[in-house]
């Protein structure tokens, strides 16, 4: 399991010009599943995600996470970061995980991390979305498990 995080002031995901998704400060997830990822691969991303220090302190270090600024959590299905880029020009998907399996866990994670008390915004699975963010910093860093 693959999450692309980046530290926004604000995102928001739009399907055929409505808008199904908003989060002000925050972390935009981009979620990728692959065909070895089950629960356990999601618990550990989300604790990651939420408690990854990446968010600034009085000092201007980068020491507190999601939880310590009460910041939101928008989660993107993204089946792409699942690819395989190493050979040719056009990637593989054979890693990917089938769509049931990805939805699954995809709701699986968002659902825990409303128990956590996290606000969740999401996308929506498998539509051809519209993402606009304004990455803070900019900060990304690619997680996996």
């Amino acid at each position: 399991m693959q999450g692309l995080i980046q530290r926004v002031s604000g995102a928001k995901v739009e399907v055929e010009g409505k808008l199904v998704g908003e989060i002000g400060q925050g972390i935009l997830l981009l979620l990728g599943v692959e065909k070895a990822d089950g629960e356990a691969q999601a618990d550990k991303l989300l604790h990651k995600v939420s408690n990854y220090r990446i968010f600034t302190d009085e000092q201007g270090k980068m020491n507190l996470s999601l939880k310590d600024i009460g910041g939101q959590l928008m989660v993107v299905s993204q089946f792409t970061l699942a690819a395989d880029t190493k050979k040719g020009m056009r990637p593989s998907f054979s890693s990917a995980a089938t769509p049931e399996q990805a939805t699954h866990l995809y709701e699986y994670f968002v659902a825990k991390a409303q128990e956590q008390g996290i606000s969740v915004a999401t996308g929506q699975f498998a539509a051809d979305m519209q993402v606009s963010l304004t990455n803070d910093g900019p900060v990304t860093f690619n997680l996996t498990v």
